[in-house]
């Protein structure tokens, strides 16, 4: 049993790094979960406290890449609709990796400024602050993905 623990554990560590890039699947979620698969083997002991650390990093990360992107945008200027485009553009762009999740929330939030009369400038304005966003929430998903695979990888092979 502690081997499909430990399997299913990696499987979701991974899927938690993919979940990092794609907007459907929760990253750091599913990065935790897959600790905690690997806490219910004998091959890891962590410090109730470290998992406790993980839990709320998660749950603060998982709160904060949803405003980071709409923080960049409206920081820059744009509007309901930029942030909707942006949101659109990243969903869509998932379907054109890895171009597409790059430009996607940048193209959508240029064309829902269009769309709501903007000028090219500030759609254009709007559109990098969407881009700004959703490449600072990607890093602070990331980084906590990765610091949670080190971990596993620590606790597994200690």
């Amino acid at each position: 049993m502690d081997y499909i623990l430990v399997s299913l554990g990696f499987i979701l560590i991974l899927l938690g790094l993919v979940g990092c890039l794609a907007p459907i699947i929760p990253g750091p979620p599913l990065s935790f979960l897959g600790l905690l698969f690997l806490e219910w083997t004998r091959f890891a002991d962590f410090p109730s406290s470290t998992l406790w650390l993980f839990a709320v990093l998660t749950i603060i990360v998982s709160i904060i890449d949803y405003f980071i992107p709409l923080w960049g945008t409206r920081k820059w200027g744009g509007s309901g609709y930029g942030v909707t485009g942006a949101t659109l553009g990243l969903v869509l762009g998932f379907f054109f990796p890895p171009v597409g999740i790059i430009l996607g929330p940048f193209l959508g939030a240029v064309a829902g400024e269009l769309i709501a009369g903007k000028d090219s400038h500030q759609a254009l304005k709007s559109g990098m602050g969407a881009f700004i966003g959703f490449i600072l929430g990607t890093g602070i998903k990331m980084s906590l993905v990765f610091v949670m695979i080190y971990y596993f990888v620590a606790e597994l092979f200690k």
